[in-house]
């Protein structure tokens, strides 16, 4: 499947998960948190890029609604989440879109790695369900009501 410019243009959140089981626990979680607007989920890094670059290359770019927080988780199957995040950061007009990297990796070298190619968070995925939906709560919270988007 294709995840193509106008599917990407309704996300509030665009989550980038390889695992079902992760990828619905997020998804409950942001329901149950009653979070605002449109969470669009897709499970190959290669499809978020195609979109991202799809929609940057639109010519009224200031019009469009683009993802107010992408989160990304790095141990994808197909890409490497942080292939992904230097590609994102690399493009002029999507690398304002704040990136949360949401990972069961604790390599410090890929925490190091994730910020300096300009990451807003680094977050360990909780291994309990419960902690790991309050956890994807909370993110979606901060980033849909409590931060100050900047206008793209």
């Amino acid at each position: 499947m294709r995840l193509g410019m106008q599917s990407l243009i309704t996300a509030e959140i665009l989550l980038v998960e390889d695992n079902a089981s992760d990828a619905e626990l997020a998804m409950v979680a942001l329901k149950r948190r009653n979070i605002p607007g449109e969470v669009v989920h897709v499970t190959d890094g290669m499809q978020m890029m195609d979109a991202i670059l799809e929609a940057s290359l639109y010519a009224n770019w200031n019009e469009i609604k683009i993802p107010k927080v992408i989160l990304l988780d790095l141990q994808l199957q197909h890409t490497s989440g942080l292939d992904l995040l230097r590609q994102l950061k690399a493009d002029n007009r999507a690398r304002t879109i704040p990136v949360v990297v949401f990972t069961s990796s604790q390599h410090e070298i890929e925490m190091v790695e994730s910020y300096h190619l300009g990451v807003n968070s680094y977050v360990i995925k909780p291994a309990e369900a419960e902690e790991y939906m309050q956890v994807v709560g909370d993110i979606g919270h901060y980033w849909l009501n409590v931060n100050q988007a900047m206008n793209h």
